[in-house]
């Protein structure tokens, strides 16, 4: 498949498919390209700049696998840290959220589920909220 950029005699200008250079030529021979805009058949190609992907380095692919996993080692460091040292309160975090930062004398920490509605909401009553990303424990 080759894309070429086309322009017809009013100067309008669009983008085609076509299987090859010759299927160009021959559906133009036949009057069966036509401009999109004007329905002009008189159509030609305007010069494209080719589409040229540059294969990776395989230097910084090496470098970029190790952030990604040292990324996922720190977040397996919160979350364990966070199972540890915090009440798992699951999708009740929006009430026991509340009762903790309205009443002064109540501090735990905690953790659970929210949508992203009940979040909305929360922050606007002032309510600090901090998300994690929960990845697995296991690698995949």
């Amino acid at each position: 498949m080759i894309k070429y950029l086309l322009k017809c005699e009013n100067k309008h200008e669009f983008e085609s498919w076509f299987s090859n250079s010759k299927e160009f030529e021959k559906l133009k021979k036949k009057k069966l390209i036509e401009c999109i805009f004007c329905k002009s058949q008189k159509i030609n190609k305007s010069i494209m700049s080719p589409n040229v992907v540059r294969m990776k380095d395989e230097h910084n692919n090496i470098a970029e696998n190790k952030e990604i996993i040292k990324i996922r080692k720190d977040l397996r460091k919160i979350k364990r840290f966070v199972e540890k040292n915090f009440e798992f309160v699951g999708d009740n975090f929006p009430k026991v959220v509340r009762e903790i930062y309205y009443d002064n004398n109540k501090k735990k920490n905690i953790y659970g589920t929210v949508t992203l509605e009940e979040k909305k909401e929360l922050v606007e009553e002032g309510i600090e909220l901090d998300s994690i990303p929960w990845i697995q424990d296991k690698e995949n």
